[in-house]
């Protein structure tokens, strides 16, 4: 039934969705961030398993929490814009389109849905790759429009006639940029640098085990001649052949011939590259907010048990994370299907938060001082109606 290709010029002109709505042009040219998401992606995502795992960690968790929507203060349990959240385009679910959104704004530090509308209203919403997206800075020098490059050819992501950008651009902090963000991979570089190469010296060693920086030294009779061309060759064939790999690890040498081993390297306990590539570990997950603890990373103390550590992961990392991307699709996509909704988010869906969310309910169960309204609003509920403002009767003494 409707047409969502997105039609790819090297024009600045755009059609939106099956509507045909032509969206002016903005005058301007595209301005690149200096950075190299795909460089980050490369080694920082595809090349280092903590980054990886921080990433998988934050964005899966963010996108399993559900949606909800106000209009005013009441709660709405079905509207246009939560089935559009549900079920946002043919080819995804609501979970995997906002875990793809929230793992593109850590790895970059730049997230980009897009909106496809039909008489100006969005019907369905895709996730752009952010090293495909560039900002087009207006004549104040807030964006204007994007334009998404693919193979070369240029599409312009510019409003529509009412007025409505179908784009929507969450950017992580950056000091030194007014229009891209700043990942935790850039910040956390040195550390993926160091962690990426303690793995390739480890992996190095198991390739060249029992093969340890050294020399072999020579001591024939007084006066004699070196190894020949040919001795040399064949010293060389039986080292390659028989102390070389994993399979030979610890095999011991066999030296004849006035041939003698003197090593030149620290032992890998004396460089402790175990340690270093612990600390470079710690370094990267606490550059995302993940608590070491969760990652299975060795000598990381801060929390008492596991429980500990995740609740504080939910509630310093994910929770935050989620309400800014509420807030964001309020503001842009809230206006298109009334003028009196909000987007929040159900914390109490939160298995993780259950112990305490438990522990607040009875602490505000055994307030004898506070109406059943107030105990209501202090766990994050609505008023009910007809409860009394005053305390309930205290069965102790004053």
């Amino acid at each position: 039934m409707f047409s969502f290709f997105r039609k790819s010029a090297t024009v600045p002109e755009r059609k939106s969705g099956p509507g045909g709505l032509v969206s002016l042009s903005l005058g301007g040219a595209a301005r690149w961030g200096g950075r190299d998401t795909a460089a980050l992606a490369r080694i920082g995502v595809m090349g280092n398993a903590i980054a990886y795992a921080c990433i998988r960690k934050i964005a899966a968790s963010a996108a399993s929490v559900p949606w909800l929507l106000y209009d005013g203060d009441t709660e709405l349990g079905s509207h246009p814009l939560l089935t559009l959240l549900a079920r946002p385009n043919p080819y995804e679910d609501g979970a995997s389109l906002f875990e793809r959104w929230h793992g593109f704004l850590q790895g970059a530090g730049n997230a980009y849905l897009e909106a496809v509308t039909l008489d100006g209203v969005p019907r369905e919403l895709h996730v752009l790759r952010p090293d495909r997206v560039a900002v087009v800075p207006g004549t104040r020098g807030w964006p204007a429009a994007y334009d998404y490059t693919v193979d070369g050819r240029v599409t312009r992501i510019a409003r529509e006639p009412s007025g409505f950008l179908p784009l929507l651009h969450l950017a992580l902090f950056h000091p030194l940029d007014d229009y891209y963000g700043l990942s935790p991979l850039a910040v956390a570089a040195t550390a993926v640098e160091v962690h990426n190469a303690g793995s390739a010296w480890a992996k190095g060693l198991l390739d060249n085990a029992a093969r340890p920086s050294g020399a072999l030294i020579y001591k024939g009779p007084e006066a004699a001649p070196g190894l020949s061309d040919d001795q040399f060759a064949r010293l060389k064939r039986e080292l390659e052949d028989s102390y070389q790999g994993s399979a030979n690890a610890g095999r011991p040498m066999v030296l004849e011939g006035g041939l003698d081993w003197k090593a030149m390297s620290l032992a890998p306990a004396e460089m402790d590259f175990a340690e270093t590539r612990a600390q470079a570990a710690r370094e990267i997950a606490l550059a995302f907010g993940v608590p070491p603890m969760l990652l299975g990373i060795p000598g990381d103390n801060t929390y008492a048990n596991y429980a500990e550590a995740n609740l504080n992961f939910w509630r310093q990392t994910v929770l935050p994370l989620v309400g800014r991307s509420a807030a964001a699709l309020t503001r842009w996509l809230c206006p298109r299907f009334g003028t009196n909704l909000r987007l929040s988010f159900d914390a109490d869906a939160v298995d993780a938060l259950a112990e305490a969310r438990e522990a607040l309910w009875d602490k505000l169960a055994a307030a004898d001082f506070l109406t059943v309204n107030e105990k209501r609003a202090a766990a994050g509920y609505g008023p009910m109606d007809g409860e009394s403002a005053a305390p309930h009767a205290s069965t102790g003494s004053a």
